[in-house]
């Protein structure tokens, strides 16, 4: 990973995707991501949504770093090289997320900066129904010239894109031969307008979920409306909630369905982070469009029975682990199990067997690091 002074080895990931096609010629990274990072305090169990008057006790809470912070973990547990651009205030809640990337995560932050005088932005989440609610806090980071060499070369990068803004960072990395992987979020105007949506043009990929594909497109399902997007992005990727993922390749005609795996959830944030980590660590290691949304469900499966966005995003003993619990299930559907055969020849029994000392989210910030 990174050459951070202090990284903890046992913190490396146990697996390389991306082994058998790295070359001396390579970018440094394989991805780079921009963003704001938040420290993330989520509770969890409880009964309902929070009552005007009233409080409201939580049977469980957590905290980590989170936003951006989500994805480059997710990433970064997966096996890939991963480098972030972020501001982080120089208070005690910007420390943390800088040591829990750098030296927990093995992210290089090089492209990243600390703001003197600048508090950390904070979510508050809340989790309950298998849904969430937010409250957010935070100010703008005082604007800086980026550096020449950012964003620096990588293989591929991730994208949220903003109606009506360009970001300039997105058509300089592709350029450079970056493969574009591009997410939204909700559209405040009501426009819906794709052609807002500038930087697509300069993307690989664009995964909506399904209410987003079908009000961009104006599509009556959420199938169709992955058709309709390819019309302006060559893969398109829409996740369909609790009945897993659909995507259609426009330059081959290939079309992919993954139903969603049934956990009971603890926790949804940063799911759909952890969802676009896996889907674009299939893409670069040149898997079939159906295996690579079968990681991606599964590991966005995995991650909401951990508390918080980054720090449950799950590795790959955990994916091991979980390869090797099901199919010592009795009464497994046989087509089921074939759907994720293509992780046996990835895990190696040792990784699925040895533990692997991930961090994860715990009520404060102010323990020691955990062994």
């Amino acid at each position: 990973m990174t050459a951070s002074t202090g990284e903890d080895p046992r913190n490396r990931p146990q697996v390389d995707p991306l082994a058998a096609l790295r070359t001396p010629d390579d970018p440094p990274w394989d991805v780079y991501l921009t963003g704001t990072v938040f420290l993330d305090i989520i509770f969890t169990g409880l009964d309902s949504a929070p009552v005007r008057g009233t409080e409201s006790w939580a049977r469980g809470m957590g905290s980590s770093p989170g936003g951006v912070a989500n994805m480059a973990t997710a990433l970064a547990r997966l096996g890939l090289r991963t480098s972030l651009a972020a501001a982080f205030g120089d208070d005690h809640y910007g420390e943390y997320c800088w040591d829990a990337l750098e030296q927990g995560e093995g992210i290089d932050l090089s492209p990243s900066r600390t703001v003197p005088g600048w508090h950390s932005p904070v979510t508050v989440s809340m989790a309950y129904e298998g849904e969430r609610t937010m409250v957010s806090h935070g100010h703008e980071p005082p604007p800086e010239e980026p550096a020449p060499d950012c964003p620096p070369r990588a293989r591929a990068a991730v994208a949220s894109l903003v109606q009506g803004k360009r970001a300039p960072w997105i058509a300089q990395a592709a350029s450079k031969g970056t493969c574009l992987f591009a997410d939204v979020g909700w559209d405040d105007t009501g426009a819906w307008d794709l052609a807002a949506l500038a930087d697509l043009e300069h993307c690989e990929a664009f995964l909506p979920n399904a209410e987003e594909a079908m009000r961009y497109t104006g599509a009556e399902c959420p199938r169709a409306a992955a058709h309709a997007l390819t019309e302006y992005v060559p893969l398109a990727v829409v996740t369909l909630g609790a009945e897993g993922a659909y995507a259609v390749d426009g330059r081959t005609g290939e079309t992919a369905e993954v139903p969603a795996i049934a956990v009971e959830a603890l926790d949804p944030t940063g799911a759909g982070d952890v969802f676009v980590a896996g889907f674009v660590t299939g893409t670069l290691a040149g898997w079939p469009l159906a295996d690579r949304l079968a990681l991606a469900g599964l590991t966005a499966a995995l991650s909401v029975q951990e508390f918080g966005g980054s720090l449950s995003a799950p590795g790959w003993a955990e994916i091991g682990a979980w390869w090797r619990r099901v199919q010592s299930v009795d009464g497994q559907d046989p087509e089921a199990l074939q759907r994720y055969a293509f992780l046996e020849a990835l895990v190696p029994e040792e990784a699925a067997a040895r533990p692997w000392p991930l961090r994860r989210a715990v009520p404060t910030i102010g323990f020691g690091r955990s062994a």
